[in-house]
């Protein structure tokens, strides 16, 4: 199935969440250079079972079941209406959710593949290096991060402006926008026992958005 065929597979299943979240959906898969970024790793590699924390509508967990790179997908979120349009959205499929206000606890369950898309700078720094902790010890095999790049010039000014103003709109924005330095995020992943690499996350888009790749190292066995 190509790209563009998975994506309006997985836009119709939102049909009969509301207009609002259909035509949401529908922009995102086609706009937002994570969707692609993320199933490119997922073809490659397999994702097995999936934690996505903060999965809003749940988008990216159903576009992994749809295209079998995933066994089941656990959606963690704050907005129950956005939970409930996951689950609506997922019919049939091993997706199931839980609603979690990561800024008051930070405890995650265990999964293959941890996913944190646009989470970790909408909470505050102490409840950022918390939450990503918890997933460093949830992941068995991988952790993937799109965050705000604070250090990118214009690309930085123009994000940070974006997500305050969209916070001014949005009722399930949160407070803040406290992207912390990348390299202090990749500190967090590699004393965890991960190896990482960073990659924009942009695709031409004027964004600061990269995407961190944690994959655990291998241990060595025992003598």
């Amino acid at each position: 199935m190509t790209r563009a065929a998975l994506f309006a597979v997985v836009a119709r299943r939102y049909a009969g969440c509301g207009m609002g979240a259909s035509r949401y959906v529908s922009a995102k898969l086609r706009h937002d250079p994570v969707h692609h970024d993320v199933l490119d790793i997922a073809e490659s590699s397999g994702f097995g079972d999936v934690l996505d924390i903060g999965c809003g509508r749940g988008q990216m967990g159903v576009a992994l079941l749809e295209a079998r790179f995933a066994r089941s997908v656990l959606g963690l979120d704050r907005s129950a209406t956005h939970l409930d349009q996951a689950r609506r959205a997922a019919e049939g499929l091993a997706f199931t959710t839980r609603i979690q206000d990561f800024a008051l606890d930070a405890e995650l369950p265990s999964a293959d593949t941890v996913l944190i898309v646009d989470v970790l700078y909408q909470l505050a720094p102490a409840a950022q290096i918390a939450l990503l902790r918890s997933a460093a010890l949830a992941a068995r095999r991988l952790v993937l991060l799109r965050t705000l790049d604070p250090e990118r010039g214009v690309r930085s000014t123009i994000t940070v402006a974006f997500e305050r103003a969209a916070r001014r709109i949005s009722p399930h924005s949160g407070t803040h926008v406290s992207p912390l330095p990348i390299d202090c995020l990749g500190d967090i992943l590699r004393q965890a026992g991960f190896a990482v690499s960073t990659t924009p996350c942009w695709r031409g888009t004027p964004t600061a958005n990269v995407l961190l790749t944690a994959r655990l190292r291998a241990q060595p066995a025992a003598a």
